[in-house]
């Protein structure tokens, strides 16, 4: 709904990851409280976690209901006025427990699902605010991991992506035995006909136990990101990053080797405090020579709070540009290359609904290739075989395999 509509409540859920989107939190909150003044106004995430008190400056105390991230599962409470406090605010910090939300029954025809098995981190990057805002790693038990899974599954979803904030210590909290790796292979073998993805996986944790999921689960998609943020090791150990560039490259040839079609990708930042020329290039020339699929490419920005933002030595914003700019280039000749290896090759596609272009239906192939392709509407949420045929305007083109389809 926009946030000119007539409304009673807005539940507005801030980010906080960087500097510019606390800004933009702001402004959306200001906008709001300004253009609805009879609207209560619940206010949950990461910027309301370290910055309730500016709230106060933001929005009138009768409009505000401020919910943190460790009490999320209050927040309609919280709206209804069901709750005494209206500064819902544990402790993040000493949250031990993760929050546990209500169960999503309704997605609105989507085919796909993010099943959050876990919250917090402990790694304490220098640039990341993010342990102070959603606190220290916390797992969600198998039994409500398998039940949310199941609730997905009955409203028709086919691909579950297993989704958290550092996914790899999954389980670590708990006393169930279960770690990220148990639980993937738990879910592909509860759920053999639902696609099974996960998220994102530090290099460190790329071992022989995920390659064997990879080779012995057919609904255990190939496909991996595995952040980097650096490809210098001097500047990864300024990140506070637990590996080097040449674990990060490891990896990367294991999981190539092992399963050649699998899609690789990462997360790369420009211009963190320090970050020479040489260390750029050396970042440039990992990524250019590893097989890896694509690139998440970030600038660097300063967010206070965390160390990094004392750091000496910023990157000026016209370098910091230079180098996004360059790495942005190789991640779509990355892509390109990698959609060309497979044209006129038949792919299993999900199918999710129309695209923006030209009204083609849109969906993903196993190892992430996005697709479009002419068909009819009803085929949406099923997997059917496409045949890959050319890539116009960076965009994938395939054609439907008129055969009997795969339920």
């Amino acid at each position: 709904m926009p946030a000119s509509a007539p409304t009673d409540i807005f539940v507005i859920n801030t980010c906080a990851v960087t500097a510019r989107a606390s800004q933009e939190s702001r402004q959306l909150i200001r906008r709001i409280a300004r253009d609805n003044p009879e609207a209560r106004l619940v206010v949950t995430g990461c910027y309301a976690e370290i910055a309730a008190a500016d709230l106060q400056d933001l929005v009138p105390e009768r409009q505000l209901i401020v919910v943190g991230n460790a009490a999320k599962h209050l927040a309609i409470s919280a709206a209804l006025g069901e709750e005494e406090d209206q500064n819902l605010l544990p402790e993040i910090g000493t949250a031990r427990e993760i929050c546990l939300l209500p169960l999503v029954h309704r997605f609105s025809g989507r085919t796909r699902a993010f099943l959050r098995i876990q919250d917090g981190c402990n790694n304490f990057c220098s640039y990341c605010i993010v342990p102070y805002t959603r606190g220290r790693s916390r797992s969600l038990p198998l039994a409500d991991v398998l039940t949310q899974a199941r609730v997905f599954i009955e409203e028709g979803c086919r691909e579950i992506i297993v989704t958290g904030i550092n996914v790899g210590k999954y389980g670590l909290d708990l006393t169930e035995g279960k770690d990220i790796y148990s639980l993937l292979e738990t879910l592909c073998r509860a759920f053999p006909r639902v696609r099974i993805r996960l998220s994102s996986v530090e290099p460190t944790e790329v071992n022989a136990r995920l390659l064997e999921l990879l080779t012995s689960h057919s609904n255990f998609m190939p496909h991996l990101h595995i952040p980097l943020q650096s490809g210098d090791s001097g500047i990864l150990s300024r990140m506070n990053r637990h590996y080097t560039a040449e674990t990060f490259a490891a990896a990367v040839e294991k999981v190539h080797a092992v399963v050649p079609n699998a899609a690789i990708g990462c997360d790369i930042l420009a211009g963190f405090p320090g970050e020479d020329d040489q260390a750029a290039d050396n970042g440039y020339r990992l990524l250019a020579d590893l097989p890896v699929t694509y690139l998440h490419v970030f600038p660097y920005s300063i967010r206070p709070g965390t160390a990094a933002a004392k750091f000496p030595d910023h990157v000026p914003a016209a370098v910091k540009e230079e180098r996004v700019a360059r790495l942005r280039n190789l991640d779509q000749a990355k892509r390109t290359a990698f959609s060309q290896r497979y044209l006129g090759t038949e792919q299993q596609v999900l199918v999710e609904r129309k695209g923006p272009k030209a009204k083609l239906l849109k969906g993903f192939t196993e190892n992430y290739i996005s697709v479009h392709f002419r068909g009819t509407a009803n085929r949406a949420g099923i997997v059917v075989p496409v045949r890959l045929s050319e890539i116009r305007d960076g965009v994938v083109l395939g054609e439907l395999i008129e055969k009997e389809e795969e339920a």
